[in-house]
């Protein structure tokens, strides 16, 4: 390995081997990382497309095996982009070959999976990252450093909305996204998971929840090709829709805060609306996906008459990642988070410790996803254990 540079090897390239691939390319232009990502080489299953992905992202090779692509010694990183029923077997293999992970959320379909997943990248010493991006959007590492500081005080509401609509047509095609073998569940582990990481990363642990889930549509139209959110209907074929259109839960966290979480892919007029706000004793902040660059805070000792939200425009030196860019006002987008989170990535690798969110994290959500189905299913409260992360 060059002491300079990280060989990365892909697996997977539709939708978020994009934005991988993106943010590879792009993070020498902006940052100044201390090793600086090489794109060696990406892997598929069609060699014709994955050799136009190779061409088209930038990737010095392609492999149709992924198994090849971890035994080449010229790979230093593994970068897994797969659907969710492969990351455990890859990211395995991955560490036991002595190969740094990133890897796409959720972890695994399973506790089991995301447990064996982060014992082996403990075991092997190799550094590794959940790809949770939206923690490193400026206006939500802002916000972390304002509860941090203590500015809200005494935490008490999460409010954490995950709203699209690209299901809302039930004769969308039956993509992996909506078969459990697959995804391990449906909007709960696709989309709930990001409002998890998110509030975990910002105000802590839970401890304790009570869910419930649901399915509109039970059947639809099979895909015969798919990429990305989309694919291409049969129409004269279905099959049955195997997880949750939704999921809503009500949760306690370890200092005390209640949490009201809701996933859909139902809320028509919402294409990625990733919101959460959080109230606290002495002031409150809300941030939306949909509009990213902006965070709003309210502070209760502000004068009376001037009290309300004002909206921060999270562009500027003083704001995480946001001085790396363009002068104040000048906005950046959903592709910067996946900068910023390789960036942290290649630090990472340089000072040999996994930075956050990592397989740790990615356990524990794991965690609370299958605490929200058990409630669902027995219709009651359940622990999550809080800092002992256990689901009974």
């Amino acid at each position: 390995m060059n002491p300079s540079s990280v060989r990365i090897g892909m697996i997977g390239y539709q939708f978020m081997g994009k934005a991988h691939s993106h943010a590879y390319r792009d993070l020498p232009f902006y940052f100044d990382p201390p090793v600086t990502p090489v794109l060696q080489a990406v892997s598929g299953r069609n060699e014709e497309k994955v050799k136009q992905a190779a061409e088209k992202l930038g990737w010095q090779s392609y492999e149709t095996d992924w198994r090849r692509l971890i035994e080449r010694e010229d790979i230093d990183m593994i970068d897994i982009v797969t659907p969710n029923h492969t990351h455990a077997e890859m990211a395995v293999a991955a560490a036991e070959a002595g190969k740094h992970i990133l890897c796409e959320k959720p972890l695994a379909l399973t506790v089991e999976q995301a447990e064996r997943m982060h014992e082996a990248a403990e075991k092997n010493a190799i550094v590794h990252m959940i790809a949770h991006n939206y923690r490193f959007a400026p206006a939500v590492a802002y916000a972390k450093k304002l509860i941090s500081e203590g500015r809200l005080g005494e935490i008490n509401h999460v409010r954490a909305q995950y709203l699209q609509d690209w299901l809302v047509d039930p004769e969308a095609p039956l993509v992996w996204r909506l078969s459990k073998d697959i995804s391990g569940s449906g909007t709960l582990g696709d989309i709930g998971s990001h409002s998890i990481d998110l509030a975990r990363y910002l105000v802590g642990e839970i401890t304790e929840l009570v869910s419930t889930m649901k399915t509109f549509v039970k059947e639809r139209p099979l895909a015969e090709s798919s990429a990305g959110l989309s694919g291409k209907a049969n129409e004269e074929k279905k099959g049955e829709v195997e997880v949750d259109d939704a999921a809503a839960f009500l949760a306690t966290f370890e200092n005390g805060a209640l949490g009201v979480f809701e996933a859909t892919r139902y809320a028509g007029g919402n294409r990625n609306g990733n919101r959460i706000e959080i109230n606290g004793s002495k002031g409150s902040l809300r941030w939306d996906m949909e509009n990213m660059n902006h965070l709003e805070v309210y502070f209760e000792n502000d004068e009376p008459g001037l009290q309300g939200f004002r909206t921060i425009h999270c562009t500027e030196e003083d704001h995480p990642y946001a001085g790396n860019y363009w002068p104040a006002g000048h906005m950046i987008g959903y592709e910067h988070t996946f900068i910023h989170l390789v960036y942290e990535m290649m630090k990472g690798i340089h000072s040999g410790s996994a930075p956050v969110p990592n397989f740790r994290d990615g356990v524990i959500n794991q965690r609370l996803l299958a605490a929200i189905e058990q409630s669902h299913q027995t219709r009651q409260w359940v622990k999550t254990g809080g800092g002992e992360h256990e689901t009974n």
